[in-house]
């Protein structure tokens, strides 16, 4: 996976300045068994409230089962499909709003699975693979095929693999692999003793 240069106020850890969200899947690599337990290792690990861990993920491997990856690339929207296609493995992740140890609704888990989704996200970067996270996928399409209950809510659609060759990326998706990343000024989204009151970002 070729790297993309960002700009910090601080160095921060190399793992999480080199991932990003690609879209160019080498459809040639598939991921072994031990990568895609490697993945949910790291995403069982994410903190959680009560450590109830309200995630849930089911993985398509294309490689097993590719009846059920085709069932979960035709619940994302078309414009994710032209892509996605190439991808190994499809992963959904979804959220309890229940808490198993009382059964009081959990307001915090989504907050919980975007904290394993992320873990999941470092840890392919770690093994040289991308993660792409989508929200756009019909979600009550993927609770009807993938038999979901109620009360938990599909929160991504996430494609997984190897990164395609530089010199293979299409030409169709190659302006969007290559745009620079980019993100607000810190003191736009972080503030410091009220809301709205930017972050003093210089010493």
């Amino acid at each position: 996976m070729f790297n993309k240069d960002i700009e910090t106020k601080v160095p921060i850890h190399e793992l999480i300045a080199a991932r990003w969200s690609g879209r160019a899947y080498d459809s040639e690599k598939t991921l072994s068994r031990g990568q895609i337990i490697s993945l949910v290792e790291a995403a069982r690990w994410a903190p959680s409230c009560f450590g109830d861990q309200p995630w849930r993920f089911i993985i398509f491997d294309k490689a097993t089962n590719q009846s059920a990856w085709d069932k979960a690339l035709a619940c994302l929207v078309e414009g994710n499909k032209s892509w996605a296609k190439d991808a190994p493995v499809l992963l959904l992740a979804c959220a309890d709003s229940v808490l198993s140890q009382n059964g009081n609704p959990n307001r915090w888990g989504q907050y919980d699975t975007g904290a394993a989704s992320l873990n999941l996200c470092l840890q392919a970067t770690a093994l040289g693979l991308m993660v792409h996270q989508m929200g756009g996928f019909d979600a009550d399409k993927t609770k009807t095929e993938f038999s979901i209950p109620d009360q938990f809510t599909p929160m991504a659609m996430m494609t997984v693999g190897y990164q395609l060759a530089e010199t293979a990326i299409p030409d169709d998706i190659k302006e969007r692999e290559y745009n620079p990343r980019a993100r607000n000024t810190l003191d736009e989204n972080f503030f410091e003793g009220n809301w709205n009151m930017p972050l003093i970002t210089e010493a």
